[in-house]
């Protein structure tokens, strides 16, 4: 169940983002076109998401989506198989990965054979497999979450942690607030798992307790969470064996597969350029930059006969999602290198597959970009945008008005997945003018903030409350 409010029923939307217009750029907080989204429709679409904070972060994310979207529909509208995208720059990084993984098949030849008394030595010299059956409580974090809804929502958790140190029960508090759907419905149940299995935070987390107890608020990718182990037991050689060679040999194979990359860069031995870490945070902060051709080439990390160049960089960071961006922007230097440092590795090794005539045929190329337009397809039928409910005589603006109000309200209740569109994005923005108001940011945020404020508790609210209320006689 979610715990923030929703109440997000499209009959109760006013969104003007096309049609009528407004009174002037004061009042919209983004423009596509001849599309408009209007400071009303991102107020509408917000108040009621608690779990997002009335901050830029989030008001600019909504618009970028929105525009996102409009220019997906259009696009769609014209050509459903994006046959004016040039989208092969989506599928060079499986074309590279699969020219890679032919050359290790030819070139890094390594003997797996282990002996059992050979994987019994390495497993009883290792630590043993330790399983454990446990339950959580999961409160989602939003996408780039700000320090004070980290805060809120930490909060919440904590009352629930003090609700079960009072005696509550995890799977009825499970089953009431946990926002992970699997586990919720079976009382916050993970079944059996083992180091390996689960994200580290979470399993170092849940392998340090004992049966019974109550981890604190435990932070990974995917939320917060409460964790609780009901059993513990380790697996004898017997019953690990088989899936513990497989473990073994893996290793095996992932060592000579360092030692080959590492020959290959010893022997170029690359070198970061002056001003290099600097040019790729900017990037990263704005990847919608047109470089020059001169600036495109500049090289960021060289070595005799290549180099990994600032457009390199950028293809890269169009591709990628807005978090892995924001997480570069704000990674360290030697994060940063190690990114670029990457980049060349991966290079050299489709440098190697090349040399040694494993270039992926034409045919198999175009038919992973075939793929990605049909991904890209299926991705815009998810959103409702695929197949437009278009009236006789209505104008298609009024269609793609509606269609992406309805994708927009689809994401922020839950019911579909955000698309995020990369480098598709890029290119289709580069065909059509658009732009974020500041202004407008700043008045979203000013309305929702004081919507929220003044606003009564909602019922499931109102409940939360009332269910995580310690009574006075189990405090401390």
């Amino acid at each position: 169940m979610m715990i923030s409010r929703r109440g997000l029923a499209l009959s109760s939307l006013v969104l003007v983002v096309g049609g009528c217009a407004p009174e002037s750029d004061e009042d919209l907080v983004a423009r596509v076109g001849d599309y408009e989204f209007t400071v009303q429709a991102a107020v509408d679409l917000l108040v009621n998401e608690e779990r997002l904070a009335a901050d830029a972060t989030v008001v600019r994310s909504l618009a970028d989506l929105w525009i996102d979207y409009t220019l997906l529909a259009q696009s769609v509208a014209r050509d459903s198989m994006f046959s004016d995208l040039d989208l092969s720059p989506l599928v060079m990084q499986q074309v590279t990965q699969l020219m890679v993984f032919q050359l290790r098949d030819s070139v890094i030849q390594v003997d797996t054979f282990v002996t059992d008394e050979e994987l019994r030595t390495r497993y009883e010299s290792e630590a043993p497999a330790v399983e454990v059956r446990a339950r959580h409580i999961m409160l989602q974090l939003p996408v780039e979450a700000s320090g004070e809804q980290r805060d809120s929502i930490r909060a919440q958790l904590e009352r629930v942690r003090g609700q079960l140190l009072a005696g509550a029960s995890f799977e009825t508090l499970a089953r009431q607030f946990s926002q992970d759907p699997g586990s919720a419905r079976v009382g916050g149940d993970l079944g059996f798992f083992r180091r390996g299995d689960m994200v580290a935070p979470f399993e170092n987390a849940a392998l340090a307790l004992e049966p019974g107890e109550l981890s604190g608020v435990v932070e990974t990718p995917m939320g917060l969470h409460l964790i609780r182990v009901d059993e513990r037991r380790i697996r004898g050689f017997a019953e690990a064996a088989s899936e513990f060679r497989f473990q073994v040999q893996s290793r095996m194979v992932a060592e000579a597969e360092s030692l080959f990359v590492t020959a290959l860069v010893e022997r170029v031995n690359p070198q970061l350029t002056e001003g290099a870490i600097e040019f790729a945070r900017e990037m990263a902060t704005n990847p919608g930059s047109r470089l020059s051709a001169r600036a495109r080439r500049r090289a960021l990390l060289e070595w005799e006969g290549g180099a990994v160049t600032a457009g390199d960089v950028l293809e890269v960071l169009q591709i990628e999602s807005v978090s892995f961006r924001s997480q570069l922007n704000a990674a360290t230097d030697e994060d940063i290198e190690e990114f670029i440092r990457g980049l060349g590795r991966r290079d050299l090794l489709t440098r190697e597959a090349q040399a040694s005539g494993l270039q992926l045929p034409r045919d198999s190329v175009d038919a992973l970009v075939t793929n990605a337009a049909t991904q890209l397809r299926n991705a815009s039928r998810m959103l409702g945008l695929l197949n437009l409910d278009q009236a006789p005589g209505e104008k298609l603006n009024v269609a793609v008005t509606r269609a992406v109000r309805r994708a927009l309200v689809g994401n922020l209740t839950g019911a579909t997945q955000v698309v995020p569109l990369g480098l598709v994005s890029f290119q289709l923005r580069a065909k059509t003018s658009s732009a974020v108001m500041d202004r407008g940011v700043g008045q979203v945020i000013l309305r929702v903030g004081q919507a929220r404020a003044t606003r009564n508790l909602s019922p499931i609210e109102q409940a939360l409350d009332s269910a995580l209320a310690v009574p006075d006689s189990a405090r401390q």
